[in-house]
């Protein structure tokens, strides 16, 4: 099979191959393993394959490109650039998409090679025209484009190429394409600034970051939403969050919400903006964040308490997030009656809600409710039984309704609750005195589907590896408990059957 493929190779190297001889081509190459050819490829087949695609028929450039996917991954990402810059130049430039997808995945190999990738620091024509592939209307090549760029970046020469050169301008010119290219850039830009302090360093001196944060405080309520997620990225790492609080941003998206009363077009941003708080205060100090900027957790409780789904679910989202550790949920406690009324609030969404809404109920719940064993002091203990019993009159019977009804996502949401409490005393003991719901837990004919198993072992493993779970239960569940965990997830009894003499 290798000798028809290398043939029918040399036919094609002689451009002379009809688009039978290309379909025999396709189907051969296929089946002989790309390494097997590799001492038989010469770089004369590869530049007349993509000499073959310059043609005006759709079904030849196809399988030209089937081809070529197939030999290029034999080959070494630094002997594709050294040996097919030029192809793949004019591969970028091609009007056919799925040409301009194979040649940027060829890009992808060689950035991710650190041989191959110093060599693409020394094609400014195939750097431009990479910048280029960002305006595209493929979005699958654009993607390829800035991925490509990030990486590229990630090395001083390469920032030196990207921001110390002409190509600076033609990212400009880029940008210059339309709204959704500029946006495109601008994540490009974050990504790069996310690596390291002096990449950030690289982008801010561009003007480029500044811009994007001009556009995040002008104006235009539509791109405010757009840039406070590129923002928001930005804010991950420590010296993005420095930045950004150097430039006055964080104070100025506060000042922002706090204007937001007065803005009757403040539901297409707010929520990003207070996303942005949420993710703020997780990754920095819940505690500082809240302090700082009180008009943050007034914001998430008044869009909590108010009639607007939309603004709810971010709350709810927020408040999980701003929950998940324990500096987060001592906050979320001083505020007293406020919030233990708002999880009533929550309680009563995750009963009644729309389906997507009462899904992000249960995740918060989640969130907000699981302590690990390690803070397990009586006060915090206190405090999560306290917020479970404000959820609703008899909680643990709401969310077991929740996991009995026929839809698998409430289902596992329901469960996902459990678990969150399940290594705690208190609940142990609300399990143990809720008839059947030990009986509840170990029946595993109630799990219709993988993920449903999936999410009841997850609460079977959590009450088994608490320490407490023995002296509440008793002997006969726990022992129970530990056989369902050694049985796996997805155990089913074996059912024996007796034949009866003259059945049918």
């Amino acid at each position: 099979m290798a000798e028809a493929a290398v043939e029918l190779l040399e036919r094609a190297a002689r451009r002379d191959a009809a688009l039978e001889e290309l379909r025999a081509l396709r189907v051969a190459v296929q089946a002989v393993p790309p390494a097997a050819l590799r001492a038989r490829l010469g770089e004369h087949h590869l530049v007349a394959l993509f000499g073959l695609l310059s043609v005006n028929d759709r079904e030849q450039v196809s399988a030209c490109v089937s081809i070529l996917e197939r030999l290029l991954q034999a080959l070494d990402p630094l002997y594709v650039i050294q040996n097919l810059r030029e192809e793949l130049q004019k591969g970028l430039f091609h009007p056919d998409d799925s040409v301009k997808i194979l040649t940027m995945s060829q890009v992808g190999r060689i950035v991710e090679d650190s041989a191959a990738v110093t060599e693409i620091l020394h094609s400014p024509e195939l750097l431009q025209q990479i910048i280029n592939c960002i305006g595209g209307e493929k979005i699958a090549v654009a993607k390829e484009a800035i991925k490509s760029l990030s990486r590229i970046a990630q090395s001083q020469e390469g920032l030196e190429a990207l921001f110390g050169s002409s190509l600076l301008s033609d990212l400009r010119n880029v940008m210059a394409t339309s709204d959704v290219v500029r946006y495109r850039v601008y994540e490009l830009i974050v990504e790069i600034s996310s690596v390291s302090a002096e990449s950030l360093n690289y982008c801010a001196n561009s003007g480029l970051i500044p811009e994007l944060i001009g556009e995040l405080t002008g104006e235009d309520v539509l791109v405010r939403a757009t840039c406070i997620e590129m923002v928001t990225s930005l804010a991950h790492t420590p010296h993005g969050r420095q930045y950004l609080a150097q430039q006055g941003v964080i104070d100025k998206i506060s000042n922002i919400i706090l204007g937001a009363e007065s803005d009757p077009f403040s539901s297409f941003y707010l929520p990003g903006f207070v996303k942005f708080f949420g993710n703020l205060a997780i990754v920095d100090s819940p505690q500082q964040i809240c302090e700082r900027y009180p008009v943050f957790v007034e914001k998430v409780f008044e869009m909590a308490e108010s009639q607007d789904p939309t603004m709810i679910g971010v709350a709810v989202d927020t408040l999980g997030i701003l929950g998940s550790n324990v500096e987060g949920k001592q906050v979320l406690q001083k505020t007293r009656s406020r919030f233990q009324n708002l999880l009533s609030k929550i309680g009563h969404q995750a009963k009644n809600a729309p389906t997507e809404l009462r899904l992000r109920c249960l995740d918060a719940i989640s969130s907000l409710l699981y302590l690990p064993p390690e803070q397990q002091t009586e006060d915090l203990l206190r405090m999560t039984e306290s917020w479970f019993t404000s959820l609703s009159s008899q909680p643990l019977e709401l969310f077991r309704s929740i996991s009995t009804q026929p839809f698998p996502d409430l289902h596992c949401g329901a469960l996902r609750v459990f678990t969150a409490i399940a290594n705690q005393p208190w609940a142990q003991k609300l399990m143990l005195d809720s008839p059947g719901f030990v009986e509840y837990v170990v029946d595993r004919s109630v799990e219709p589907d993988k993920a449903s198993k999936d999410a009841k072992y997850e609460l079977v493993k959590a009450l088994v590896n608490s320490k407490t779970i023995a002296e509440i239960f008793g002997n006969q569940y726990y022992l129970r408990l530990r056989a369902y965990l050694h049985e796996g997830p997805y155990y089913v009894k074996a059912v024996s059957t007796t034949a009866v003499e003259g059945a049918e």
